[in-house]
């Protein structure tokens, strides 16, 4: 029954890495290239979404890949979107945050829209993962 159990629980974590392999940050949905050594990082400059560690981990995402709209300065689009205020209609509608949101909802910790939301949701995996 030991045996069993083990090879369960095998198979359980390498599902795990195959979800979390299939989460994209929104540099490489949206192909935008302005992560550091991206192909338009030296024309326009490095998005800070793309640098931001302070959301690294969030719905799974590198620095705050997977939860761009809650950085202020964020260069979607071509230009940069302001603060979170003032961007976040844009945000509603696009179709990364909504693919986000969609992967994310029925998750443990589910989906965030704000900075305080996704820091709670850091918080409890980090508490999860050091128990």
């Amino acid at each position: 029954m030991t045996c069993l159990s083990g090879v369960i629980t095998m198979v359980i974590l390498v599902d795990q890495k195959k979800a979390t392999a299939i989460k994209i940050n929104c540099w490489e949905f949206k192909k935008c290239g302005r992560q550091p050594g991206g192909h338009k990082e030296k024309e326009l400059g490095t998005c800070p979404v793309t640098v931001h560690g302070d959301f690294d981990g969030a719905h799974e995402g590198k620095n705050g890949g997977r939860a761009c709209w809650a950085i202020a300065g964020s260069l979607c689009g071509g230009k940069i979107q302001g603060t979170y205020a003032q961007k976040l209609l844009n945000c509603w509608r696009c179709e990364f945050m909504n693919l986000v949101k969609k992967e994310e909802e029925p998750t443990e910790f589910g989906f965030s829209a704000t900075r305080l939301g996704i820091e709670k949701v850091l918080e409890k995996t980090k508490w999860k993962e050091f128990r």
